[in-house]
């Protein structure tokens, strides 16, 4: 939270040196900050849900690998077996 505040306050005081010929009212101050605040809120959680299913999508083809590998495993140590059997 206090990360946000900060990125906030940096951008009002960069907006407030680069508009520093017009006046600027509290009002339009706390419009651009609570916009700016939506903004990033909403960044973060579609990266957060982009973080998600890719974990997601890579655990589940990290399951189906580690599958395979036992599956092979164990087909190398039936054939093995079955040879020493004949």
């Amino acid at each position: 939270m206090r990360t946000m505040m900060l990125i906030t306050i940096v951008t009002l005081i960069t907006m407030g040196i680069a508009k520093s010929e017009e006046t600027t009212t509290l009002t339009e101050i706390k419009d651009e900050a609570v916009k700016q605040s939506n903004m990033l809120k909403n960044h973060l959680t579609n990266e957060w849900s982009e973080i998600k299913e890719f974990q997601q999508a890579s655990w589940q083809a990290g399951k189906e690998q580690n599958a395979k590998n036992w599956a092979k495993i164990k087909s190398f140590f039936t054939n093995l077996t079955g040879q020493n059997n004949d």
